[in-house]
């Protein structure tokens, strides 16, 4: 899939309803989702018949609103899928998440194309010996007809919570339901493993990236990813792109069935590396809730210790081994994109001034990713408002590394200080946060088409070095306006599919050692971050 350029879209997306062009580009997210429902729900009202019972406005409100996202703890029948037996619907797309705890916590999900009875989880330290079983909740999404060739689609994803787990344990695992065993003699290949968090720190790497998609070149990337054995991997938002284009509006359309061919395409790495996401501007989808994160949080089940995590399912915080992990939500931040701007009334940024405070106490280094740029001079560089709401707080908890998404390249700065180039990093140096700043790195290069940088900015990594005093660039301002600048930080650049490697070493020699490499497993990046050195 391409993604259009802006404006209206394709003629084949164009919506059945919709908002129009001049009203909608006044409007939030939470004003056109509130819209859209309210007008397919009259619509629905009017053409009974199209959709069952169970269907379009199962959930509503008697203000018109509705949760298409349910959670149930037996699903869903209706005449479609009723008649199917359990015996012959194969569980796919499985992923893992880590709960708030990674030592002792574990989350399974997965898809199964019907509904099914009794869905659930067994689990145990041995592949054939799989004895506790743990119930599933349901969570169906129902998406209707949202443009003149994309049929209603019905989607069931399932998940298990799994606590009180050993740290540092490896565990098996299958899943089923009524008629499906995962234990039984000619199932057994569908049994997966993880294993939890050790319960000392450690060395370990884990693996990042963002803007992936469904593509041969996405596939390849996970297969290079599984090769560095990872405790777990980091997805900065622009998960699927089921919405091509972005805009956080109305006009949006999106097909939920690419969200199938995501989930079956990552399983080979997500079965048992936990996938950690959070939210792009691809991932805001406006029939699901005010937000448009209603199919993330039905997809998706993520540690729920952020500042909302009903409403905000990507933001979140977890510590493994030496290293917190912070995910954060740029929609809510973001000049470029305002469609949710502002959503969350600055709730976000005080949690993560209290959860950054709370994880330097306790950890050697901290890490934080969230999609949109902060400091890059692709397509859509650097957006301004990131910068006024995070810059301040990552300077005053000393954050070790930003990895971004949002532009389709790798590009990474020097150490950044207070908005200004605290130390040069060329490739295989190292800094030192307490003193030089933060290193931000756009991983976005993940899977989807590609981009490029200005023109006459050559690509340069290691083994091809063309480096540059400055370059011309911009960054977003509010009102949704280009404002130019020439930056000093842009040191390393590569226009290829690739993604990080981070590898964490604790003890008296603690520090991150960061890899980037390219979709053929060669190495186009690497710089050391070391505190106190």
């Amino acid at each position: 899939m391409t993604v259009p350029p802006s404006g209206s879209p394709p003629e084949h997306l164009v919506p059945n309803v919709g908002i129009p062009e001049q009203l909608a580009r006044r409007m939030s997210m939470a004003e056109q989702h509130e819209y859209l429902r309210a007008r397919l729900s009259r619509r629905a009202l009017v053409t009974a018949g199209a959709f069952t019972g169970a269907g379009l406005l199962a959930g509503c409100t008697g203000e018109g609103s509705a949760s298409p996202a349910r959670t149930t703890s037996s699903p869903v029948t209706h005449p479609a899928t009723g008649r199917v037996p359990g015996s012959v619907v194969a569980p796919f797309g499985r992923h893992l998440a880590f709960g708030a705890d990674p030592k002792t916590q574990m989350r399974i999900s997965w898809q199964v194309p019907f509904a099914v009875k009794k869905p659930y989880v067994r689990v145990g330290s041995k592949p054939w010996d799989l004895s506790r079983r743990i119930d599933a909740e349901v969570r169906d999404l129902r998406t209707p007809s949202l443009s003149k060739k994309l049929p209603a689609v019905e989607q069931y994803y399932l998940h298990a919570a799994l606590d009180g787990l050993k740290p540092g344990t490896t565990y098996y695992y299958g899943v089923g339901h009524e008629g499906f065993d995962p234990t039984s003699a000619d199932r057994l290949s569908t049994v997966g493993s993880f294993r939890t968090a050790p319960a000392r720190p450690g060395q370990f790497v884990f693996t990042a990236f963002g803007d992936q998609g469904v593509s041969y070149d996405a596939l390849a990337n996970d297969q290079v990813i599984l090769g560095q054995n990872p405790s777990f991997h980091l997805h900065a938002g622009d998960i699927c792109y089921a919405d091509t284009t972005g805009h956080g509006k109305d006009s949006d359309m999106y097909d939920a069935r690419v969200w199938d061919q995501f989930l079956a395409q990552t399983e080979s790495v997500a079965k048992s590396v936990p996938w950690m996401v959070t939210t792009g501007n691809h991932d805001m989808e406006a029939w699901y809730s005010p937000d448009g994160y209603g199919g993330q949080a039905a997809r998706w089940s993520l540690p729920d210790n952020g500042f909302d995590p009903k409403r905000s399912p990507g933001v979140y915080s977890f510590t493994y081994g030496n290293v917190g992990i912070v995910a954060l939500d740029a929609n809510d931040v973001s000049y470029e994109i305002p469609a949710n701007l502002g959503y969350s009334d600055g709730k976000q940024s005080e949690w993560l001034d209290k959860r950054l405070g709370e994880l330097r106490k306790s950890v050697e280094f901290i890490v934080v990713f969230f999609h949109h740029c902060m400091y890059s001079t692709s397509t859509h560089a650097s957006d301004g408002g990131l910068r006024d709401a995070w810059l301040p707080l990552f300077t005053k908890h000393q954050v070790d590394l930003v990895i971004n998404g949002h532009n389709h390249v790798y590009e990474r700065t020097d150490a950044i200080k207070d908005g200004e180039v605290g130390k040069r990093v060329p490739v295989g140096a190292s800094t030192d946060p307490t003193r030089d700043g933060t290193v931000y790195v756009t991983a976005g290069g993940a899977g989807k088409e590609l981009y490029g940088f200005p023109d006459g900015v050559k690509d340069s990594y290691e083994g091809k070095v063309n480096d540059r005093e400055s370059v011309g660039s911009f960054r977003w301002t509010k009102g949704k306006s280009e404002s130019p600048e020439t930056v000093e930080w842009s040191r390393v650049r590569y226009t290829g599919f690739s993604f990080l490697a981070i590898e964490a070493e604790t003890g008296s020699s603690a520090k991150l050692k960061v890899s980037a490499l390219a979709q053929n497993g060669g190495r186009i990046d690497y710089f050391e971050v070391r505190r106190g050195s």
